[in-house]
Parts: C-alpha cells; sequence; structure tokens
C-alpha cells in the first residue's frame, strides 16, 4: 500500500442491537394476605446484548387509594446486587430481585413495574 498510490474501499457493515431484558416469570403475581402483612416473590432478571456495565434501578408504581391518597405498598431488593457485569467471554450476569408488597389498606393493582439502566433503556 505505502508504494501503490492506488485507492482501497474498505466497506464496513454491523449491526447494532439495543440493551434488553428477559424475566423469569414474565408475569408475577403475589398472594392475597391480611392487612399490614408482607408477601414477596423473588424474580430473575435475564439481561441481553449490553456492551457495558450497567446498574438497574426500578420505577414502582403510586397507587391511589379509594380516599383519594396515594401510596406505594411495593419495595424492591436485588440481594446479589443490581449491576450487570460483562464477562470476558461477552455474557452478562443474571440478576436476582425480590419483590414485596404490604399495605394496610385493602387494594388490589394489575400494572406494570419499570426495570432501566442509567440510560433509561
Amino acid at each position: 500500500i505505502n508504494d501503490n498510490p492506488s485507492q482501497y474501499i474498505l466497506k464496513l457493515s454491523g449491526t447494532l442491537k439495543s440493551p434488553k431484558m428477559d424475566f423469569h416469570p414474565p408475569f408475577l403475581m403475589l398472594m392475597p394476605v391480611p392487612l399490614g402483612v408482607q408477601t414477596e416473590a423473588v424474580i430473575t432478571i435475564i439481561p441481553q446484548d449490553f456492551i457495558r456495565q450497567s446498574r438497574i434501578t426500578a420505577k414502582l408504581p403510586q397507587l391511589e387509594l379509594a380516599d383519594g391518597t396515594r401510596t406505594c405498598p411495593f419495595s424492591v431488593q436485588f440481594p446479589e446486587g443490581q449491576d450487570i457485569i460483562l464477562s470476558s467471554d461477552g455474557t452478562t450476569n443474571e440478576l436476582t430481585c425480590r419483590i414485596s408488597f404490604r399495605s394496610s389498606k385493602p387494594m388490589s393493582f394489575l400494572g406494570e413495574m419499570l426495570f432501566i439502566d442509567q440510560e433509561e433503556n
């Protein structure tokens, strides 16, 4: 190449995959419990196509009670940490998430919890 003034064209192509998370189980149903008693379940978060370390957080829903007050009866814990870590072979670790519910007033809820990384993905 150094002694040859010919031009070379280099074509590159690639695919960019957006990071995503799968959940096991994909739906969560917490058991009914007496008022003031906590119920909980454990889910596994399976990260896919992350290209760098990320920290996962949960946005919990605010619920409006019959009297108009708002409450968040849910709590989320990551007992083994909430960081997605990439290994040298490109795979990521799975995260364990414990979701708890406790309410001093009767209620039911059908909705979504949002799990995001620090870039709002």
